[in-house]
């Protein structure tokens, strides 16, 4: 059985190139090095999908937004967990509206048992989740976030989803996608992802950006920001990753930093304000202490703050 195709507004179509992806994606704000515009025109190119592997906060996750708004698709997303399985994954029937059915069937005087058991597994009372959802929603973009806290098993189901993009329901029969959703697959590399998984996908690896190219994703994501409060939040966060940190800073928490103090009227950055609002971009009580034992003033005054 075929899925149908969903209703509503097309995007503006697939890019024609690296280039133009990259276009796109700066367009909505989410800027690209060349490998990564490269691994997104694969995707979309060749229907495989990507692999983004690196820290918290470096962007993989916005990723799988930007492509959603450059194509014009739902972004579609599965929270992965410790125990996810694939009723909370890919479908699971409604049960309440089944025995809702049976009763009024019965207090109609229907016995017929195959013909009850053939209307309660209807598609009307199946559940669709994310997974099944995606491969429904023509065009969509699937984000299955953080896929290393899911366990082995569910991996697996996984890949045998992604090599097919269709499913199996034994109510009724094989689903397949009318065309394939563009995915993007997360991971903080709490445990290693099976290399079978990772070989079905483009793979790309979300390094922490230089000092000017994340000071320009600060100023496009915050233009009301001053360019000088900007750079001297952009270099103390530089600094904070330079420390054994036991969770250091992404590019949201500089984002979430500079917007913070944006937010208290500040247009420049001293140390005592530094250490007042540490608590935006430093969430462990260890991390903060180590980070107030820094000499503030001397990274601003290098950075010619």
């Amino acid at each position: 059985m075929r899925m149908s195709r969903a209703a509503g507004g097309a995007g503006e179509g697939l890019p024609t190139g690296p280039d133009e992806v990259r276009t796109r994606l700066e367009e909505t704000g989410y800027l690209v090095d060349d490998g990564l515009a490269i691994a997104c025109f694969l995707a979309l190119k060749l229907h495989r999908p990507i692999f983004c592997e690196g820290d918290a906060g470096v962007g993989k996750t916005s990723l799988a937004s930007a492509l959603a708004q450059i194509l014009g698709a739902p972004l579609i997303r599965l929270q992965c967990y410790e125990g996810i399985d694939v009723s909370q994954a890919l479908y699971d029937w409604d049960f309440p509206r089944q025995l809702l059915h049976l009763r009024a069937a019965e207090a109609a005087g229907i016995t017929d048992a195959d013909r009850l058991e053939g209307e309660l597994y209807d598609r009307r009372f199946l559940v669709a989740r994310p997974l099944l959802r995606a491969l429904e929603t023509q065009p969509s973009v699937l984000l299955v976030d953080e896929v290393d806290r899911a366990d082995d098993e569910f991996e697996a189901f996984l890949l045998e989803l992604l090599s097919e993009y269709s499913v199996t329901i034994p109510e009724l029969g094989t689903l397949y996608a009318e065309s394939p959703p563009v995915v993007v697959l997360t991971s903080n590399r709490t445990r290693e992802v099976h290399d079978a998984l990772k070989r079905r996908c483009l793979y790309h690896w979300f390094d922490h950006p230089g000092f000017a190219r994340e000071l320009a994703i600060v100023r496009r994501r915050l233009p009301g920001v001053t360019l000088r409060l900007a750079e001297q939040v952009t270099a103390l966060v530089q600094a904070l990753r330079a420390e054994d940190l036991l969770k250091p800073p992404g590019v949201a928490e500089t984002i979430d930093w500079a917007e913070a103090l944006d937010a208290l009227g500040a247009t420049e950055l001293d140390a005592e304000l530094a250490v007042a609002t540490l608590g935006s971009v430093l969430k462990y009580r260890e991390d903060a202490e180590r980070a107030r034992g820094l000499d503030m003033t001397a990274i601003l005054a290098a950075r010619g703050a």
